[in-house]
């Protein structure tokens, strides 16, 4: 049995009862980890520390754990954890609720200055998303273009569409559901009634009800038993009634009078299921508590797995459901540009019937105006179109409840607003038209990330494919000095070491000089004021908006000399460096001029009558330029003497890294193109985890040039 890595809808029903209990704590402070894994920190007076987890990666979860078991926290916090930060630092926990029976949970947090909820979707790609009171998403881990929803910073956050709650459904409704099937019985209660498999499964079991059954050979007596079962189940969950469970495969060592727990978890429910007989059960006293232990145990068994032999990823699936997306894809923007399309033509259809719309509008507005009861509006337009009224008889439907009026122009059945007149009515329909013209273009995005994902398990396939060819002659390769290859290692220690430097622009050169830019005008005025020494060399681009780049002839701790020549391979990556992080890049050019001198003829003291801006600065002398110089620029993953991410000139890091992603200028912001590397960065390590430790997006793009970009190559 393969073990539970997303908690069930039947699961989150029962949490949120339990989380109910730490309602008023207040947020101390909000984590992020890799792009995944949040984790907020809480007091409360009666319990103390309290340590809340939200997954939406391959594991999809939402507890607490214990505080021993969290995480190390990450050494540089992301933008989306100081965002979090910032929203919830003092806040309250005001409590936590299931959206409809799916698998979404909705934190609410209240302070003085607002309301801050965070939805977490733990379904599909798993998303988390911050609103505030009005549900207005602030950031959120993934964006969302689909053509049924959209959860985009700026936009009103969309819940998917409603389902059926299997634990609130009433006796008609299930009978229609039942009804309405053409599978057996746990089948439809499985995905009809929402349970999924396995507690279909149990539901059938408890009603003692054959699982295989043909919904057409079940009669009342069937209906009755399962409804029952079902009923038992909701009420057990509203009132709490829970025998919480962490489930172990049965040892095959194991003869009934051995410790069977030793086998590995497989599954945590919030009550025992009849459907785990075969299966070890430990109780807990909390639902909360069972889901910390097993999750811990759970990644606890995987680490101490051994490794398995590499078989070949399957490709050709791969391959086939990106391919399967963007025909889906597709077929959503060819249905926004037709509903667009729709859209117009009806509001061009009430300019050109502006008269008859006109009338209908009208007559209504004066029968509001008299208190004449929406059902007499109606009645009358019905005996109007049996008189051959052409109004009456484009009138379709009078509706009271939201003031509307629905009318039939040449075919299309149009919706007003009957306080409106055509004019505003029309607006309506171009301005609604607009807004699907925009979920097309956000389609269009979505649609180009999926074709890199097509691209890159491609890619991924012809390498595999390589790497096989010339796996025989690999094997015989008894090289004396060959290296630990980090990307294979399972569990790659942490050797952190944040240089004086870390938070400038930098990066050393090839002949190991360091270099450094400064990321905004202080930075530019505390590199030319504090760290410019004699020997140094400034460079500069012509373009307006780079960094001052310094390439250093000594570090600060060491004597200051002019007699370093420094070679010309260092001051040409130092100038690419100069050209990659400035306007250049960010205008989309690929090559731009720039210029070095030595330190001596830089100055912070401007002429008689000049005028010098902060970061800014003087030139004396001469000026060696360097023209028409390539941009580059590269992110790897260092690992040895310390792991961390660094970036600059490709032929700089190369020979640091034990793997590097080149970059080129391109229409993809900075923060998208930081996720996709920080992706291919996980794909290319054994040990994942050690990525997301050293790796976060937010520190890929540390290491970025600024504006656009896209991986060289893809």
């Amino acid at each position: 049995m393969d073990p539970k890595r997303e908690l069930t809808s039947v699961d989150l029903a029962a949490l949120v009862g339990e989380c109910g209990a730490y309602e008023g704590a207040k947020v101390d402070k909000a984590y992020l980890y890799g792009d995944d894994l949040v984790r907020l920190k809480m007091r409360d007076f009666d319990r103390g520390r309290i340590e809340l987890i939200l997954e939406v990666g391959e594991i999809k979860r939402a507890h607490t754990v214990a505080p021993e078991r969290v995480p190390d926290a990450p050494g540089r916090p992301p933008q989306f954890a100081m965002m979090l930060r910032n929203r919830l630092s003092g806040a309250d926990f005001a409590g936590v609720e299931q959206y409809e029976f799916d698998r979404i949970l909705e934190f609410t947090f209240e302070r003085e200055d607002g309301t801050t909820r965070i939805i977490v979707e733990l379904f599909g790609q798993g998303n988390v998303a911050v609103t505030d009171g009005e549900y207005e998403v602030i950031d959120c881990l993934e964006t969302v273009r689909l053509k049924s929803r959209t959860v985009v910073p700026g936009s009103r956050y969309e819940f998917p569409e409603s389902r059926i709650n299997p634990l609130t459904v009433s006796r008609e409704a299930f009978d229609h559901e039942m009804d309405d099937s053409d599978t057996d019985v746990v089948r439809t209660l499985a995905t009809q009634l929402n349970f999924g498999g396995l507690y279909a499964e149990e539901v059938c079991t408890r009603a003692g009800v054959e699982k295989g059954l043909d919904i057409a050979d079940a009669d009342e007596a069937v209906y009755d038993r399962v409804y029952e079962a079902i009923e038992r189940l909701a009420l057990d969950i509203r009132n709490g009634n829970f025998e919480p469970r962490l489930y172990r495969e049965r040892d095959d060592a194991d003869d009934g009078d051995g410790d069977a727990s030793e086998g590995p978890v497989v599954d945590v429910t919030p009550f025992p299921l009849e459907e785990h007989d075969d299966l070890v059960g430990e109780s807990y006293d909390t639902f909360l508590e069972a889901l910390d232990d097993y999750f811990f145990q759970l990644e606890l068994g995987e680490d101490e797995e051994p490794e398995p032999t590499e078989q070949r990823p399957d490709f050709d699936s791969e391959v086939a459901k990106y391919e399967r997306i963007i025909e889906q894809q597709q077929g959503a923007i060819e249905g926004f540009e037709q509903e667009a399309d729709a859209l117009r033509e009806q509001a061009e259809l009430l300019y050109a019937e502006y008269g008859l719309v006109d009338e209908i509008l009208s007559t209504i507005q004066d029968a509001r105006a008299q208190d004449r009861p929406w059902d007499e509006i109606r009645e009358r337009f019905e005996a109007g179109a049996e008189q051959g009224i052409e109004a009456a008889e484009a009138v379709v439907d009078v509706d009271g409840s939201d003031g509307t009026v629905t009318i039939d122009l040449d075919g299309d059945r149009i919706d007003l607003v009957v306080d409106e007149g055509v004019e505003q009515n029309a607006d309506r329909l171009y301005t609604e038209a607009k807004r699907v013209e925009e979920k097309k273009e956000g389609a269009l995005a979505a649609i180009e990330d999926t074709r890199e994902d097509l691209e890159d398990a491609k890619r991924r396939r012809d390498e595999w494919e390589a790497a096989d060819s010339e796996s025989a002659a690999e094997d015989g390769d008894d090289g004396a000095d060959e290296q630990r290859d980090w990307l294979a290692e399972p569990s790659i220690p942490i050797r952190e070491n944040e240089p004086w430097f870390d938070r400038f622009r930098w990066f050393h050169t090839s002949d190991g000089y360091l270099v450094i830019g400064g990321r905004n005008a202080d930075q530019n005025e505390e590199l030319v004021k504090k760290y410019l020494e004699p020997g140094d060399k400034v460079l500069h681009t012509q373009a307006h908006g780079g960094p001052v780049t310094v390439l250093k002839a000594t570090d600060p701790s060491e004597a200051s000399s002019s007699d370093i020549e420094l070679p010309d391979s260092s001051i040409e990556e130092a100038a690419q460096f100069a050209v990659s992080y400035s306007s250049v890049w960010k205008d989309g050019r690929y090559a731009g001029d720039v210029y070095a001198v030595d330190a001596d003829q830089v100055t912070k003291t401007p002429e008689s009558g000049e005028y010098l801006e902060k970061g800014g600065f003087a030139i004396r002398g001469d000026r060696t330029y360097y023209r028409d110089t390539p941009v580059g620029a590269a992110v790897g993953i260092q690992c040895e003497p310390y792991t961390r991410v660094i970036g600059g000139p490709p032929s700089a890091i190369e020979d640091r890294v034990e793997t590097t992603i080149e970059l080129e200028p391109g229409r993809y912001a900075q923060a998208d193109t930081a996720k996709r590397l920080y992706r291919r960065f996980r794909e290319r390590f054994e040990d994942e985890s050690f990525v997301r430790k050293i790796a976060s997006p937010d520190r890929i793009q540390h290491f970025m040039p600024p504006g656009g970009s896209r991986i060289k190559g893809d």
